[in-house]
């Protein structure tokens, strides 16, 4: 019996594994096209705040 348990168990961690890594390969992509929107609101933004501080 604990044989098949320590069995069944690595088959579990080997299914967990596998869809982790499924799910974290292709939600990067998306995720970054998040990011670099949000760095460039972000640039921008603090841009014309450097702008204004020079106009100052």
């Amino acid at each position: 019996m604990e044989k098949w348990l320590v069995i069944l168990g690595i088959w579990v961690m080997c299914a967990a594994c596998a869809v982790f890594f499924i799910r974290g390969a292709t939600r990067s992509s998306n995720r970054r096209e998040q990011e670099r929107k949000q760095a460039s609101v972000a640039s921008r933004g603090s841009a014309g705040d450097a702008q204004n501080v020079l106009n100052d």
